[in-house]
């Protein structure tokens, strides 16, 4: 058998994030004030964020160059292994070539520290001395209470209770790191307990876990808020990630027809589709990029594009996105980091667009995918990366039926050894589907806040 692992023969680490902003086919919306409909000024932003990090925020430049700091950070994982899933195609029996970049291999297990790692740092330069924040299946919380023990940061986080509750050993992670853990809603903030006091919110979201985080931002001058997703500091940091596969798949002489991540807020898609993307934009090559989001949790496929509330508590100003309504309590499925009721706002653009699309797959299929990853490559995923997997496995067969040659290209986010249980659930016929009504779709729409014209 020939090469199965692929790297860049020197094993560089890219020394520049690649900035999409400049590139998008038109700006993007700018947050704004629901009482008015103004624009929010960057400013309004700074007792939630580094400075640093808001300049990258609506930075017009393509490249950023990563501080040394970070670098020296990211060598204890990075380059990450892109690999060749040559047993997979041979059980598909596809002529289609599937490659995955590995990002289980970092420290926390996912790809959620290239960006704890640049958030932690840009915040510990400025002076923070603490970091709030959400999770949750904790991959995000796992990765930000390592980034910040690893610069002398407090971090607390607040996990979505159902995730919690699933998954204990993530929460054992953190505070391993040092980091204290609430599940949310909890009793901790004002907002939390306001919430509890409905019992269907009992579950909890991200969305109320970040009105949470948020809440406890605002209120010291020496805290920060760190987000693991959605925000466009976010994105550019997991840039890595596709600049990394582009420069060894260009080595082997290779480029991907199809480029698929699972999708919850943005991230991780985003990191592996990016440095690919300006081939579509300027006309240069027409490829497949694949959002792969739970049924459970349609937000590409059958939210709506409009202004709408980041999070549950109506902290943040509205943002222009893909959303199922900033009420939206998911239903428990295992993929716990993709239960976000909005999307990214470069990802809601470039959907609005038609230069991406969606997938929205169902549970079942998610985890037969998953439990064949496994039996043919070796590695047991993230049920967030199962949906990516599947989405892989769903046009290698369309190529076994067609023959065409593709090259398959996809973002394995995280490995699934804290998700045991999910799996458990999987193999002994517990798990089932879950379609979202359409009239959520409907009812999301009527509690849209109305944004004032200007």
């Amino acid at each position: 058998m020939t090469e199965r692992i692929y790297q860049l023969s020197t094993r560089e680490i890219p020394k520049k994030w690649l900035n999409i902003l400049p590139a998008l086919p038109r700006p993007l919306e700018p947050l704004r004030n629901p009482q008015d409909g103004s624009p929010v000024p960057l400013d309004a932003m700074k007792p939630l964020f580094a400075e640093s990090l808001l300049e990258q925020e609506v930075s017009s430049e393509r490249l950023i160059t990563i501080p040394e700091e970070i670098l020296k950070v990211y060598s204890l994982y990075r380059p990450t292994p892109l690999i060749r899933a040559k047993f997979l195609e041979e059980a598909i029996g596809t002529p289609a070539k599937i490659f995955f970049k590995n990002e289980g291999v970092s420290p926390t297990g996912s790809h959620k520290p290239n960006t704890a790692i640049a958030q932690a740092y840009y915040n510990a330069k400025e002076g923070t001395t603490r970091l709030t924040t959400e999770t949750g299946a904790g991959q995000w919380g796992s990765a930000l209470s390592f980034a910040g023990a690893h610069f002398g940061i407090n971090v607390k986080v607040f996990m979505v209770r159902v995730s919690y509750e699933q998954k204990p050993y993530r929460r054992v992670m953190m505070q391993s790191y040092g980091a204290d853990v609430y599940p949310s809603p909890s009793d901790q903030t004002k907002i939390g307990r306001q919430f509890l006091e409905d019992p269907a919110n009992k579950p909890g979201s991200l969305g109320m876990a970040i009105s949470e985080a948020v809440e406890l931002a605002v209120s010291d001058e020496k805290t920060h808020y760190a987000l693991g997703s959605v925000l466009n500091h976010v994105l550019l940091h997991q840039t890595v990630i596709g600049l990394e596969a582009r420069a060894v798949l260009e080595e082997i002489g290779l480029l991907p027809d199809v480029v698929i991540g699972c999708h919850g807020g943005g991230s991780n898609f985003g990191g592996i589709m990016i440095p690919f993307l300006e081939d579509k934009i300027e006309g240069k090559r027409n490829v497949d990029f694949i959002a792969s989001e739970p049924m459970a949790c349609p937000t590409l496929s059958k939210g709506l594009y409009a202004y709408d509330y980041g999070d549950s508590g109506k902290y943040i100003p509205l943002t222009k996105m893909y959303t199922l309504g900033h009420s939206f309590v998911p239903p428990e499925v295992h993929a716990g980091g993709l239960r976000y009721h909005g999307a990214a706002p470069i990802i809601s653009l470039l959907n609005d667009e038609k230069l991406i699309r969606a997938e929205a797959l169902h549970q079942l299929e998610t985890f037969e995918a998953a439990v064949l990853f496994a039996k043919t490559e070796g590695i047991i995923p993230a049920p967030e990366s199962a949906h990516a997997i599947a989405s892989a496995i769903r046009v290698a067969r369309q190529c076994k039926e067609t023959g065409e040659e593709k090259v398959i290209l996809f973002n394995l986010s995280g490995h699934g050894h804290f998700d045991m249980a999910a799996y458990e659930a999987y193999i002994s016929g517990k798990l089932t589907d879950y379609d979202y009504p359409e009239e959520e779709v409907k009812k999301a729409e009527a509690e849209l806040p109305k944004v004032p014209q200007q």
